[in-house]
């Protein structure tokens, strides 16, 4: 389904992944990414096991802040310590674990919705 209609052209919409990065709105970024509505920035994580709420800090500063966080895992959903969540949900965050590909997707869906929503996902 195409959905660049119905969403403003200023809003980052993932529009593939895989070969170790993402097309987001139409550019190539290598790598894993963190993506808020309107910026998607790089992001040095290569594991699950590596992600902390310290690598997160561009999605908790944001300005509005997100109300969900997309995290794409990898190929696989791995769980999110009880510690992490519990410090996003400090800062009024819920995340929301996936693999990399149900992220993509979710995080599509949602901002579509108009949901404050932003996703840190894994390349793969």
């Amino acid at each position: 389904m195409d959905i660049t209609p119905v969403v403003s052209s200023e809003f980052q919409l993932i529009g593939g992944y895989g070969d170790g990065g993402f097309s987001i709105s139409g550019i190539r970024h290598e790598g894993s990414v963190l993506i808020l509505p309107r910026r998607t920035l790089s992001w040095t994580v290569q594991s699950a096991s590596d992600v902390a709420l310290e690598n997160l800090q561009p999605i908790i500063g944001a300005d509005p802040r997100p109300a969900i966080l997309i995290l794409g895992c990898g190929r696989s959903m791995a769980p999110v310590p009880r510690a992490l969540r519990d410090a996003l949900r400090g800062h009024g965050i819920v995340v929301e674990p996936m693999d990399s590909g149900a992220a993509c997707r979710t995080y599509n869906v949602l901002l579509t919705e108009g949901r404050d929503v932003a996703a840190a996902i894994i390349a793969v």
